[in-house]
């Protein structure tokens, strides 16, 4: 009965052993405290935190689809570049004219950069999209989202994921 209870213990002070070498293989104790903007990643560094948050409108006419975007980064830690994903349950036109930094992906999907989202930057960045649908819908749901933030933990990433429905009226649909 000793034998398996030293066994145990001696297995428990391994892990906790283990589990401190990889803390300080990743710079220490200190670089993943908590309120200094970083926590520990799984992929042997330390990942910023930062809540990017996404908020705008979408209005669809005829064949046409407006998406308006404003990026926002709540912070702790400033962002170098984010991807912006914008989804649509309808097939876009192949023919798009897009701003500089955005990409269609697919024939539902355009990416987005941002460029730098600093913590202190109140108005964010602002992304105008004037999308050319295949057909001429009723309606359309559109989804936007985060693809890519450089790596950083979102605590909060219900302010950055939505979807919307807007219906071919002309109107604002807001996000």
């Amino acid at each position: 009965m000793e034998s398996a209870a030293a066994e145990t213990a001696a297995a428990a002070a391994m892990a906790m052993a283990m589990a401190m070498a990889v803390v300080l293989g990743m710079g220490g104790a200190a670089a993943a405290a908590p309120g200094n903007g970083a926590v520990a990643g799984a992929a042997g560094g330390i990942a910023p935190e930062a809540d990017v948050s996404h908020h705008g409108h979408v209005s669809l006419w005829g064949s046409g689809l407006g998406v308006w975007v404003q990026s926002v980064n709540y912070g702790p830690s400033n962002l170098a570049d984010v991807t912006v994903r914008v989804r649509t349950s309808v097939s876009l036109s192949r023919r798009q004219e897009l701003p500089e930094g955005c990409l269609q992906a697919d024939r539902l999907t355009v990416l987005c950069r941002t460029g730098a989202l600093r913590t202190d930057e109140a108005e964010g960045r602002q992304l105008a999209l004037e999308l050319q649908l295949a057909g001429w819908p009723d309606e359309v749901v559109v989804r936007v989202d985060t693809l890519w933030n450089g790596g950083a933990t979102d605590r909060n990433p219900q302010n950055n994921d939505h979807e919307v429905l807007a219906l071919a009226t002309g109107d604002e649909y807001v996000f």
